[in-house]
């Protein structure tokens, strides 16, 4: 059977593809390896994730979208190129219809980078949905209904705060501020504590081995390597779930406070609904300990991560993709 439609959540840190009749085909970080100095493709996804760090000066592992937007439009291009292949087939001689989340702040500009390079890419149609309607569908909303519903999508690049009602967001914040920032803190963190230099892929091991948004009473430890920055020599160190706690609060302040904001803004019938119903929380991130307890005790409204939250944006897609006629005219920008 031919693949002739594909919904991809196109994230910042991971990309999810989902095939209608297959599920999820795909579940790869959004990196590509490059070979210098003829920019040629080495590796995409697992592959080139297993290249950070480690590369020679004649490879580079990019991240071609930074804070969920486009960062290289040709690196960008190669690797949807990529992704679709393998999705679809290399030699499948139809060119499918795609569905690309895009964050819910994104420009024109912006929006054209993703069309333009999905269609060079290989799709016969492009079309892009806001990430926290792909998200709501994903976790089982019903988004037509006239009652209100909230969900934050907290992903790899952007944190994604939504109201939505009558199938359209009616208040909403994109805040640069998620995953990868979590990351960036917990290495500030162990370097200004211990004196200790770790990388990307280390840090975001320690986040998801051992990573809390509040402190335990029975601690996580965490045992991880590092270069010590006064003798320069590598060093053994532990970590506790208390002290990744302490380094991710800052992060999870900005975004409870993203939420206060849309809150502010909404309609209060809408604020009223969300109150009864709880806040759904969805996107990668949303799998740290605790997170949805730490947002509960900020914002005092009741808060449920949604099932397999990382898969909620794919999931979406594929639910819009069931009724692509349908969602042409309501959600999706051409």
């Amino acid at each position: 059977m031919f693949t002739r439609k594909i919904g991809i959540d196109l994230g910042t840190a991971n990309t999810v593809v989902f095939a209608p009749g297959k599920g999820f085909v795909i579940n790869e970080p959004t990196i590509v390896a490059l070979s210098l100095p003829k920019n040629s493709v080495l590796a995409v996804g697992r592959e080139a994730k297993e290249m950070v760090g480690r590369t020679p000066e004649n490879i580079v592992a990019y991240k071609p979208l930074k804070e969920g937007v486009v960062a290289d439009y040709y690196i960008t291009r190669a690797m949807l190129n990529y992704f679709i292949n393998r999705s679809i087939g290399r030699w499948n001689m139809f060119r499918p219809d795609i569905i690309i989340s895009v964050p819910a702040g994104v420009t024109p500009t912006e929006r054209r980078a993703v069309i333009k390079a999905a269609v060079e890419a290989g799709a016969k149609n492009a079309y892009v949905v806001r990430e926290p309607l792909l998200a709501a569908l994903g976790a089982g909303v019903t988004i037509n209904s006239s009652s209100g519903n909230m969900i934050i999508n907290i992903g790899g690049g952007t944190s994604e705060v939504a109201v939505i009602s009558l199938g359209s967001i009616v208040c909403w914040s994109s805040l640069r501020v998620a995953g990868n920032k979590f990351d960036e803190a917990i290495i500030n963190y162990v370097k200004k504590k211990y004196s200790i230099l770790i990388g990307e892929q280390t840090a975001e091991t320690i986040k998801i081995e051992a990573g809390s948004a509040l402190p335990m009473k029975s601690g996580i430890e965490f045992e991880f390597r590092g270069r010590d920055l006064v003798s320069g020599l590598p060093k053994d160190l532990s970590i506790t779930s208390n002290e990744i706690a302490e380094a991710v609060t800052p992060c999870l302040m900005d975004i409870a406070a993203s939420v206060q904001e849309v809150f502010n803004q909404t309609p209060p019938e809408l604020v009223a609904d969300v109150m009864e119903k709880g806040i759904i929380l969805s996107g990668g991130s949303a799998g740290l300990r605790n997170i949805d307890e730490f947002f509960k005790r900020f914002l005092g409204v009741p808060i449920y991560v949604a099932d397999e939250a990382i898969f909620c944006v794919a999931r979406g897609t594929g639910m819009v993709l069931d009724h692509l006629d349908t969602y042409k005219r309501t959600l999706i920008n051409k």
